[in-house]
Formats: structure tokens, C-alpha cells, sequence
């Protein structure tokens, strides 16, 4: 039976490759690739060659007014038998930005907005259209371990703070710098994760949701706002590190993600999925006090307590 499954991030890399996955093991699936609309046309209509269900849906995820139009879009399309059942959602558009100073449409430092806030909308307002059994999967990173092991010296470690100091820019010392910027990067990951636990506390019944770690995967996108020399290193020289357990090369990468939305990965709800398979997350990303204050935060901030649901 058709089903709908929502995805952003789903233009280049990571996502590019586990659209196709979703598309090529779920034979049922109707894909609506959610993104800027200069973009994700044209995805769509690649992604549907061959007579694959695909549709798009226009978002800018660093626009909470934006996200729910979109939202609002994809409900007028269920109801009106356009799309079929929901029964997935993907986070998986992510942003890193060079400093801690750049703010989003509604004056959020714009890494939290895109990475935590925007994820946390989206879902809590198609929440109450999904169809069980459903799984919901968000792209985080094992950055927010803050270990040379799993950061590789490149990004800072998570510094927590209370979530409405976060949201805002300035949160982190030296707030113009590179490392501010990739510690904003980092912590709102290790928010992510905190909200995934939050929502398996609370999603209905038959709705999972998994937090899905692709590894350091090299060649992507995610530093295009870097200087010069670090896009360099991103692109030419450090995917040779793919060839060690320390990266992951993007189409494995893509192809794991694919495989969490579909279930081909078994995970229970609320589990964290390292690459393959289902693993712990850091030692710091399990604190219920912690998932629930910032829960509160982003209800109140996304304003989820004032929409007619």
C-alpha cells in the first residue's frame, strides 16, 4: 500500500544518496523532498525518472513561518488524496556555519534554528498526521561526543548551556571565530539527540523515531560556509580517510541512512544508530532533565502551544 515519507536535506550528498536508496527499497514510497524551491524541483524531478512517486514540497528551514507553510502544504496534499498516508519523516538538512554570530529569519543563532528548532516544528506539526507504524529519523553526529577519536581534533566539543542562551548567537566564547561556529555546530547535534529521546517518550504508539549518526563523511557539503583551505581539505584531501575506520565514504553513508528510514536497519525508538548499527551515544547525551527542559524551550520558541493542532 503507497505511503508518504517527508525528507529534507535530500538535494546532495548524504541525502541525495539515501533518497535514492528510500526510492529503490520501498517500492511504495511517495517522496516529498522538502527544501529551497531552487533546488529541490529539480531534485524531485531527477529523483522521479523512471515513474518513482516524488514530489517537493519549497522550505527554508532557517524560517519558522516557512516551516509550517510547508507543513501546512503537505497536510492540504494528504487531505486532498494527493499524497497517500504519512508515515515518515527525515531530518536530515544540517548547517555549520563559521561563527556563532549569524542569525536566522526570526533571530536565532542560525545552527540552532536549521539543526534543532526547525526539525522540532516540522515534526510536532505532521506528528498528528503520521500513520503507525512510522519511523522518524534524525540526522545527527558523532561530534557531540567531543573526543579526538570521534571529532578528529577538527570540531570543539559540545559546551551545554540553558537552551534559551543557545538559541540565541553570541553562546560560546569568541563568538566571530571558526570555533565558535563548530561548537554551536556540535551542541545543537547533541540537542538533537536529546530531543530524539524526548520524542520516543512521547510520539504515540507504533511511531518510532531513531537519531542516525553517518560518521565523519568528507566530500559533503556541510562546510561550504568554511574558508577556503578547510573546503579544500573537505573535498580533495580527506576523503583518502574513507579507506580507514575513521571516515565514512558518502554513498555508504547515504545507503545507511536510506536503510534507517526504510528499516532495514533495525533500531528500536529512541535508539542512536552509529553508521550500521545501534550503539550508544555519548555518556552526556542521556539527561532527562535535560531533554525535557529543552523541549520546553522549543515548544515555546517554535511556538508549538499556540498552533490549532
Amino acid at each position: 500500500m503507497a505511503f508518504s515519507i517527508v525528507m529534507t536535506g535530500a538535494s546532495r550528498g548524504i541525502g541525495r544518496v539515501a533518497a535514492e536508496r528510500i526510492l529503490e527499497r520501498a517500492a511504495d514510497a511517495h517522496l516529498v523532498v522538502a527544501g529551497r524551491e531552487s533546488t529541490t524541483a529539480k531534485v524531485a524531478a531527477e529523483l522521479s525518472a523512471g515513474g518513482r512517486a516524488v514530489s517537493h514540497v519549497a522550505v527554508d528551514l532557517g524560517s519558522m513561518a516557512s516551516v509550517r507553510e510547508a507543513a501546512a502544504e503537505i497536510g492540504r496534499r494528504l487531505d486532498g488524496g494527493e499524497l497517500p498516508p504519512l508515515r515518515g519523516f527525515v531530518g536530515n538538512a544540517g548547517i555549520q556555519h563559521t561563527d556563532a554570530l549569524t542569525e536566522s529569519a526570526d533571530g536565532f543563532e542560525a545552527t540552532f534554528a536549521v539543526n534543532v528548532l526547525a526539525n522540532h516544528l516540522f515534526l510536532r506539526l505532521l506528528e498528528g498526521r503520521l500513520t503507525a507504524p512510522a519511523r522518524v529519523v534524525i540526522t545527527v553526529s558523532d561530534t557531540h561526543f567531543g573526543d579526538f577519536r570521534h571529532n578528529l581534533g577538527m570540531v570543539p566539543a559540545p559546551v551545554w548551556q540553558a537552551p534559551e542562551a543557545l538559541a540565541r548567537t553570541g553562546a560560546f566564547p569568541k563568538p566571530n571565530s571558526t570555533a565558535a561556529g563548530r561548537t554551536a555546530y556540535s551542541t545543537s547535534k547533541l540537542a538533537a539527540i536529546y530531543l530524539v529521546h524526548e520524542y520516543a517518550r512521547r510520539l504515540p504508539e507504533g511511531i518510532e523515531v531513531i537519531a542516525y549518526n553517518p560518521g565523519f563523511v568528507p566530500g559533503t557539503d556541510l562546510a561550504r560556509n568554511a574558508d577556503a583551505v578547510s573546503r579544500f581539505a573537505m573535498r580533495r584531501l580527506l576523503p583518502a580517510m574513507t579507506v580507514t575506520p575513521l571516515a565514512t565514504d558518502l554513498a555508504s553513508a547515504g545507503r545507511n541512512l536510506g536503510d534507517v528510514v526504510t528499516g532495514a536497519i533495525a533500531a528500536p525508538s529512541g535508539s542512536y544508530v552509529d553508521r550500521d548499527h545501534v550503539a550508544p551515544s555519548s555518556q552526556e547525551s542521556y539527561d532527562p532533565a535535560r531533554e525535557a527542559e529543552l523541549w520546553d524551550v522549543a515548544e515555546r520558541l517554535t511556538a508549538v502551544e499556540s498552533l490549532d493542532r
